[in-house]
């Protein structure tokens, strides 16, 4: 269900009281329905009254009749944005603000803001590049742009077995290097340290190690961790209070991958998570 489809539910209220009020064209600038304006009111209204308001109440403080605002209440009501608490206490929000601001939360991921800087990155890295999330414990790739070489896009695993391998890709270990140490837990506790090639870390101990290392470099590294013949290096995305929120990588082949050449692909990353980072600040994320 979208948003557009959700919101449009504020608008069926005119429906039920454009009988009552008609619209207020303004000297300069759109018409106002009057409707939809004082239903937008007691919203407003209730949501600064905690422990709910009485209908009386609501249309004293809006300066409404009490029929037309019995209508208003009704249709907010029927549509969730209010609920009855009882005849003593009246109306107090309802559920549906709060599924709105979820629904517009999760349209508004850090993959939406950079999908253009993301296919840009890996337009000149000659790379595929990902962005991903955790959500719960589990690792989500968001955003996948391919590498512009069709010899360079390289089939990779399901992302399936990507959402429970975190300790063996370069956006999962560039995510669990920042997690407290109660999240980190929680985390391999759900998924495990299960082995995909003899390179895979399958201890704890060798994982806090490699995570340590991630710190301390900036970036993080599958090395052939997860497939053999694939190398990714990623970095952490974080947003204006320094909370990690994603994080994006490359991936190369391993035979392309000299010293030389990671150390040019880590410094790229990690340029480019700062700068992605920064974006997510000015777009308030």
């Amino acid at each position: 269900m979208s948003l557009k489809h959700d919101v449009s539910g504020i608008f069926e209220i005119v429906e039920s009281a454009d009988e009552i009020e008609g619209t207020t064209p303004l000297k300069e600038g759109p018409r106002v329905i009057q409707s939809v304006a004082r239903a937008l009111d007691i919203i407003e209204v209730i949501a600064a009254q905690r422990g709910g308001m009485t209908l009386s109440e609501l249309a004293s403080k809006i300066a409404l009749n009490s029929s037309t605002c019995h209508h208003l209440v009704s249709t907010l009501v029927s549509r969730g944005y209010i609920e009855h608490l009882g005849r003593n206490r009246g109306y107090a929000l309802g559920h549906k603000l709060h599924d709105l601001a979820e629904l517009a939360d999760s349209e508004f991921g850090p993959e939406l803001v950079l999908r253009d800087d993301l296919n840009e990155l890996g337009e000149r890295l000659g790379h595929s590049v990902q962005l991903a999330i955790l959500a719960e414990t589990s690792l989500l790739t968001k955003l996948k742009c391919p590498a512009p070489d069709p010899d360079e896009q390289l089939e990779e695993p399901d992302e399936l077995i990507k959402m429970t391998a975190l300790h063996a890709t370069a956006t999962g270990k560039a995510i669990l290097a920042w997690l407290p140490e109660n999240e980190l837990v929680r985390v391999i506790s759900a998924n495990g340290l299960n082995r995909y090639t003899d390179k895979t870390i399958t201890t704890l101990s060798g994982l806090v190690e490699e995570l340590r290392l991630v710190r301390r470099r900036g970036y993080s590294i599958d090395d052939e961790e997860l497939q053999i013949g694939i190398v990714c290096i990623g970095a952490a995305l974080r947003d204006a209070g320094g909370a990690i929120v994603g994080s994006i990588s490359s991936t190369g082949r391993a035979d392309k991958m000299t010293k030389k050449y990671r150390a040019h692909l880590s410094k790229s990353m990690n340029e480019a998570a700062v700068g992605f980072s920064k974006k997510l600040r000015k777009a308030k994320y």
